[in-house]
């Protein structure tokens, strides 16, 4: 059988079958040190590139555009609304669209693994797997690598969740399969705006957990897709102690699951993200539910004596 690639489509002899090629949607804010790479993978997969900015002040718009991506610019709420507003407002012009952040660029295994989908696949969308790059060097331990998350998937049937922190994509209609390669996300701001950020997702955390809703919602499942599973998980998480079950985490994620053979650069991820952070979710939590309760007396606690 004679095989010949015309354009973005396969030709098998008499018979051509289209490939995929998907809408790439990126959000960005201040992105211009990642947003290259990203951009430069997402044309391996796609022509139709949009690059929705929360408003930067650097070059980041001046990037995306010298690079072939429309740039709309929409103010920022929270992930789960911006990407909404994305999939509802953006002229997509394909059946399939392809979500990233400015800081996810795809390997060459994965480029290749959606360029080898037909536009009718089995599922109706892909998780894909994500490793964490941090001050420069990628992560392979701690239980994180990967994690799974569904971005590829048909147009119409994709939304993310209506939450403030910790949103995923979710299909409604159609089942979901798995792409091998790797999504890196790959985090090159300074530890001042890391930490800064997570203050920030703290807080958004907090709201999500004491002002719970169902609208929009990825529902755990311990045997359902990647994200279920995930979810089954951190609702288990939820269920312990505050401020215990930040520390549990960390032996968890640095011991168990071998976290310290990442090196000096994975004792600081799994330092700040699996004890600190959880830590000050957990104290932030504590502080309002104290700041909720009546008051016992307006007059201040008497100094004790020596």
């Amino acid at each position: 059988m004679r095989v010949a690639k015309v354009g973005s489509c396969i030709r098998f002899d008499c018979a051509t079958i289209e490939v995929m090629r998907p809408t790439v949607i990126l959000l960005s804010f201040n992105s211009e040190n990642t947003l290259g790479a990203t951009i430069t993978s997402a044309h391996k997969v796609s022509d139709e590139i949009f690059v929705v900015d929360s408003f930067s002040t650097d070059g980041t718009v001046e990037l995306a555009r010298s690079r072939g991506a429309t740039v709309v610019q929409h103010s920022f709420e929270h992930y789960g609304a911006q990407r909404n507003w994305a999939i509802d407002h953006l002229p997509i012009s394909r059946p399939w669209q392809l979500h990233l952040d400015a800081d996810e660029w795809m390997n060459d295994e994965l480029v290749e693994a959606i360029r080898a989908l037909p536009q009718e696949p089995e599922h109706a969308g892909y998780f894909v797997p994500r490793y964490l790059r941090f001050l420069g060097r990628v992560l392979r331990h701690g239980g994180m690598s990967p994690t799974w998350h569904l971005r590829l998937f048909r147009t119409g049937v994709g939304r993310c969740e209506n939450r403030k922190y910790d949103q995923h994509f979710l299909l409604t209609s159609g089942t979901s399969g798995k792409l091998q390669g790797a999504m890196v996300d790959d985090i090159r701001m300074s530890l001042t705006e890391w930490t800064a950020r997570h203050n920030r997702w703290a807080d958004s955390e907090v709201d999500e957990l004491e002002n719970k809703g169902n609208s929009g919602r990825l529902e755990p499942d311990a045997r359902g897709n990647p994200a279920q599973r995930k979810r089954f998980l951190r609702e288990k998480y939820y269920r312990l102690p505050l401020f215990i079950r930040s520390s549990a985490l960390f032996v968890y994620r640095y011991f168990v699951r071998l976290g310290f053979l990442d090196g000096t650069e994975g004792l600081i991820f799994w330092v700040l993200q699996s004890f600190w952070f959880r830590f000050l979710v957990d104290a932030k939590i504590w502080e309002r539910r104290r700041a909720a309760r009546p008051a016992e007396s307006d007059a201040p606690s008497p100094i004790p004596r020596q």
